[in-house]
């Protein structure tokens, strides 16, 4: 598969300088392929571990004509070369890089499931992503990104945090 694809991927970070790490992860990007649309910042509350520091998240469309598992490797890199460690599920990071979407595509695998399996339940996901691709239909769901995010049951904060 060598033709252009569209993939939806959330950033977020919650270290050290979380601006700085969010442009690290678009300019790590841009070299692997267009990033095509990127979201404002939004500043979000942590969930899932509510002790640690409120994260910034983005949501990016990027067009690549990388295979699903070659974007998450790629996402992976980024992440461990920006010093992310993983510790624990919903652990304090440096960066974090999840496919949502990629074009219309399903998929189960044991290292990657497209779409992303928590997207229809994290506001702090679904805000910056309706910002920028409001009408995209989620191929499992059949409804589009604006619905999901009225529909959403998570009830943390998701606020803009003017740094874009």
């Amino acid at each position: 598969m060598n033709r252009l694809q569209k993939a939806y991927i959330s950033a977020g970070s919650n270290i050290g300088d979380r601006k700085a790490n969010l442009d690290f992860a678009l300019e790590s990007l841009s070299k692997k392929g267009t990033v095509a649309r990127v979201s404002s910042c939004f500043e979000t509350q942590p969930v899932g571990f509510a002790d640690q520091p409120w994260f910034l998240n983005i949501a990016i469309e990027f067009l690549t004509v990388l295979l699903p598992l070659d974007l998450l490797e790629l996402c992976n890199d980024i992440e461990r070369i920006r010093g992310r460690i993983r510790t624990f599920p919903n652990a304090p990071r440096v960066l974090d890089l999840d496919i949502l979407l990629y074009d219309d595509i399903i998929m189960h695998d044991e290292r990657l499931t497209i779409p992303h399996p928590r997207l229809q339940d994290r506001k702090f996901v679904l805000a910056p992503l309706a910002q920028i691709a409001p009408e995209v239909i989620h191929p499992v769901l059949k409804k589009s990104v604006r619905t999901l995010l009225e529909s959403c049951p998570d009830l943390s904060e998701v606020r803009i945090f003017g740094c874009r």
